[in-house]
């Protein structure tokens, strides 16, 4: 399968990592619209490198398109390839509000001979997250009574001046939640399962006034029919914790910390366990789970099997993101952008 990455920041790097590991894909081009950005991963790559999407799309004969770029851009460049019958595996964010989700989900329905979305939601593939869902869904723990999600970053001003897009409402979609922490929600809303009842939330500029408009820290509570999660996040810690995921469980308090396993149990057994993944690209804090969930959306586009993190798969995600940034806009005063 011919593959073509749109987007050649960090994030892209890691993408091309796994598409020159597997056996089905072989990267063919890649596309920047700063002409030095293409022009050095396509160098590193052996590939052909474009400075606009569109143009890339009518000279190569894709298969798969990698999205890798700004936020606001995800629903447009998705759009535009699976209306050519290009299958799209998409970085997070999938949408930036109501109405690309709206978009996205018409572009999906529309989309041509058969072409699919997926979203990377790499987490859900770390070692440690499957051995909690097997664990779980054995009923080892027993049902979740309530679980927390824990996000200590760190992103600074030159974060952001470095970036024309990041930081901005119209361009990035948010701040600490939407860039940094989306994937630790999505942890909660899979291990939980269930359709959230509600999602009410908070957020705030706490450290960088005047540099940005979006929240740089935010906490929710979200409602479940029988159970309850509690989130928080700040990018104005001074280092980039691993995040941390805690579900009180009927039979068990379970805590996961990138890729180690705390697990409680309610008649006294312990139990830490270190899930050790060689397979990591990117930053440390990213988790390890690219490679498989790249391997694997390329293995379900080959044998036409659900892909776990298709569009459907990921409403209820991306009713709580949305729902979040709803409920807080209404208590902010983000104090600008200069």
């Amino acid at each position: 399968m011919k593959s073509a990455i749109v987007g050649c920041g960090s994030i892209a790097k890691v993408h091309a990592g796994c598409i020159s590991r597997l056996e089905p894909a072989e990267l063919s081009a890649v596309a920047d619209c700063v002409p030095e950005q293409a022009d050095k991963m396509a160098s590193e790559y052996g590939v052909k490198p474009y400075y606009d999407l569109e143009t890339m799309l009518d000279q190569e004969e894709i298969d798969v398109l990698h999205i890798c770029t700004p936020h606001y851009l995800h629903v447009p460049m998705a759009a535009a390839a699976l209306k050519r019958g290009i299958h799209v595996f998409m970085e997070k964010p999938p949408v930036i509000d109501n109405g690309q989700w709206e978009q996205l989900k018409q572009s999906v329905e529309e989309a041509a001979g058969g072409a699919r979305l997926g979203i990377c939601f790499q987490n859900r593939f770390n070692n440690s997250v499957c051995y909690v869902k097997e664990q779980l869904e054995k009923g080892t723990y027993g049902r979740i009574l309530c679980a927390r999600g824990l996000v200590n970053w760190h992103r600074d001003e030159a974060y952001y001046r470095n970036s024309s897009w990041r930081g901005r409402w119209e361009t990035e979609g948010g701040g600490a939640l939407i860039n940094q922490s989306v994937h630790t929600l999505d942890l909660l809303q899979y291990f939980i399962g269930e359709k959230p009842l509600s999602m009410d939330a908070v957020m705030d500029n706490q450290h960088l006034k005047g540099i940005i408009e979006v929240e740089d820290t935010m906490a929710a509570t979200i409602v479940y029919p029988d159970a309850a999660a509690s989130f928080y996040v700040t990018t104005g810690y001074g280092a980039d914790l691993p995040p941390l995921v805690e579900l009180e469980c009927e039979k068990a308090r379970v805590r996961i910390e990138e890729e180690t396993v705390t697990v409680r149990m309610r008649d006294g057994g312990r139990l830490e366990q270190d899930f050790n993944d060689d397979g990591r690209l990117g930053k440390s804090y990213w988790g390890a789970g690219h490679m498989k969930c790249i391997r694997t959306f390329y293995e379900c586009m080959e044998s036409g099997k659900p892909f776990p993190m298709e569009l459907n798969a990921m409403e209820h995600t991306v009713w709580l993101m949305l729902k979040a940034y709803e409920t807080a806009k209404s208590k902010y005063n983000g104090e600008g952008r200069d």
